[in-house]
């Protein structure tokens, strides 16, 4: 950030009275400029013993599959965004079973939300966000084309939990080495 989005005039990075953390302010009208994580939601579909996966059609990591997620917008709530992403990514409707995942991605500023969700029946299919769209048992999925380490933590939670028919909210961390410093909490 270069320039105040209040009065337009330069900003500087420091820590403001009163505060613990180096903040983008104003050095002529004084605004503090807060960024804080972005929030990701989506669902894990899943409709009898298989899970839907969508091959991504954009950047990052095109061509790779993922779990139907993405940014929440402002004014709708995190199931309203889970539900948002999966039509607009596998044109597929679901109903929210639980808060499966909540992942923060520290080194990234992001917070990942992933839904358990009932795909009740098996119709989907791609969009512009899609390349291709497909329903997997555990034995199926590409795990070594899956996009993000986040969608592989969160598929293999649920194949674990799933033995033991037990779904408890799962709280990870993934920190700047993010293949070797997952953890996970129940």
């Amino acid at each position: 950030m270069k320039f105040c989005n209040q009065c337009g005039a330069d900003v500087e990075k420091r820590v403001p009275e009163g505060d613990n953390r180096p903040r983008h302010v104003c050095t002529a009208c004084g605004t503090i400029h807060y960024q804080n994580p972005r929030i990701i939601a989506g669902c894990l579909p899943v409709h009898g013993d298989r899970v839907l996966l969508c091959r991504r059609a954009i950047e990052p990591r095109l061509g790779y599959w993922t779990l139907p997620a993405g940014f929440m917008e402002n004014g709708e709530s995190t199931e309203d965004a889970a539900r948002r992403e999966t039509l607009e990514e596998a044109c597929a409707e679901v109903e929210i079973q639980s808060l499966y995942t909540l992942t923060s991605i520290v080194h990234v500023n992001q917070v990942q939300l992933i839904y358990l969700a009932e795909m009740p029946v098996p119709s989907f299919g791609p969009s512009e966000e899609s390349l291709e769209v497909c329903l997997f048992d555990e034995a199926e999925i590409p795990w070594d084309s899956l996009a993000f380490e986040t969608i592989r933590q969160v598929l293999r939670l649920y194949f674990a939990d799933r033995k033991q028919q037990r779904f408890p909210l799962r709280h990870i961390e993934i920190d700047s080495n993010a293949f070797h410093s997952a953890r996970v909490h129940d």
